[in-house]
């Protein structure tokens, strides 16, 4: 059977499709904005092969199910229309919610969300498709998209000599597709066997008159730089407590007085399990930093007390984290503990009344109002610190976000094993920082004798 694929000139998609059909490539992420023709690029890539290869299956993905049938199916019927393909050579089982074409190739509807009973995706495990498509792959996990990715190529592929092949197709996000796809392909470092192809409304000649106009009226300038011009550096997470430019802003904000007095700060890990982080302080400029992604106890405990000597830092002005191996490094410095869930510290307001903070804990609170530092330009990293370090820093203050509220009022953090799964990482160096705050809530009343 032969598809026409009839691009209308839009040469992004004829560059999809190119890659499609090219065996040396497995992985394509496509858009960047709104109305870059995603949906039906998708659709027709799917069912194309679908309609050329009989008994074959394929996948198109989401996070939410619903939003596929509301927003993707109407796509897929446009499509099939545009391919002369009548209603008699398939057919729509909604209840199970896949396609059985007339060549009984097969084209399934999959919903990626998180369950809590599934936290690593282990419901993909057994898929075996030849070919799927992750619509809007800025919503879901790289866990999600790692797991649904490995069912891929297991099913006819060798009969027809068909290379398995992953499609993603996007808005700009701060997920695994900034770090994985468009971070390399503007550095020039991206797989071979991945293409990045950046579309824009522009490039799509079927856009109905007005439709740019109206996005212009309606968007706010964030979305726009997202959705219209396909800006990958901004973010519109509603949920994100720091703003963009502000975060940038860290290694520039040389209005920052130093106060003289100074701190220490340290996430700690042992023997490769994540990244030792430690921080100097001179009031909320970083004036030095030490870092281990291999590190004994003994390492870390001679290295903050080596600093401690430096910079003449007494013991209640040095903090590190209290959980698991760092309640070891806390006891032998004796210095001060951090534990994510203590309570959070009361906080006086006028009069002197102490009230009780409405945070689920302390790590919450600290980073919380850490976050509004870095909204107020008021945290300047000052040392000398490895280009690498610094995308981290951003990367994972980006990851700064408050849980949606489920009515209780409380504030909460995103947790850190949802950041790792969005950034592939623990944020460490985020963790060293937001500790910081510790002091302004709850400042040492005077200065403890050193203690080694």
């Amino acid at each position: 059977m032969k598809i026409v694929f009839d691009t209308k000139g839009n040469e992004k998609q004829k560059e999809c499709a190119r890659a499609w059909v090219n065996d040396s490539i497995t992985e394509i992420v496509y858009g960047g904005s709104k109305g870059s023709a995603k949906s039906f690029t998708g659709c027709s890539l799917i069912f194309g092969d679908a309609l050329i290869y009989p008994n074959t299956q394929y996948f198109i993905a989401r996070k939410n199910l619903n939003d596929l049938r509301k927003f993707t199916l109407p796509s897929i019927y446009e499509v099939m229309e545009k391919m002369d393909v009548n209603s008699e050579m398939f057919k729509y089982d909604g209840k199970d919610n896949f396609f059985t074409l007339y060549n009984q190739s097969k084209v399934f509807l999959l919903e990626c969300r998180y369950l809590p009973s599934d936290p690593i995706f282990e419901r993909f495990g057994s898929m075996q498709m030849t070919r799927g498509w992750i619509e809007e792959a800025g919503q879901i996990t790289f866990n999600a998209k790692q797991n649904i990715h490995a069912s891929i190529g297991r099913w006819k592929n060798d009969d027809y000599n068909l290379a398995g092949k992953l499609l993603m197709t996007c808005n700009p996000s701060k997920n695994f597709l900034y770090k994985e796809y468009y971070k390399p392909n503007k550095e020039g470092t991206l797989n071979k066997s991945s293409k990045f192809i950046q579309a824009l409304p522009s490039d799509n000649k079927m856009l109905s008159r007005g439709y740019l106009d109206n996005l212009e009226k309606i968007l706010s300038n964030n979305e726009k730089e997202r959705l219209l011009k396909g800006n990958w550096e901004y973010d519109d997470n509603p949920f994100a407590l720091c703003d963009y430019e502000a975060i940038i802003s860290i290694f520039e904000n040389r209005h920052v007085i130093k106060t003289g007095v100074k701190y220490i700060t340290a996430d700690v890990a042992r023997y490769g399990s994540d990244r030792a982080v430690i921080f100097v302080w001179d009031g909320w400029v970083v004036i030095e930093c030490i870092t281990f992604d291999i590190s004994s106890t003994t390492d870390l405990q001679n290295a903050i007390n080596s600093l401690r000597t430096k910079h003449n830092i007494p013991a209640n002005r040095c903090i590190a984290d209290d959980d698991g191996v760092g309640g070891g490094v806390v006891d032998n410095c004796k210095i001060l503990g951090f534990v994510n869930n203590s309570k959070a510290i009361d906080e006086p307001i006028q009069l002197g009344v102490a009230v009780k903070p409405n945070f689920k804990n302390l790590q919450a609170q600290c980073v919380f109002y850490f976050a509004q530092t870095v909204n107020d330009y008021g945290i300047f990293i000052e040392c000398d610190m490895q280009e690498k370090f610094k995308e981290f820093i951003i990367e994972e203050i980006e990851t700064i976000e408050r849980k949606e509220s489920e009515g209780t009022g409380t504030i909460e953090i995103m947790g850190k094993d949802s950041v790792k799964d969005k950034i592939g990482r623990s944020p460490d160096f985020r963790d060293a920082l937001m500790m910081r705050k510790f002091f302004d809530l709850k400042p040492p009343l005077k200065a403890a004798k050193y203690s080694f």
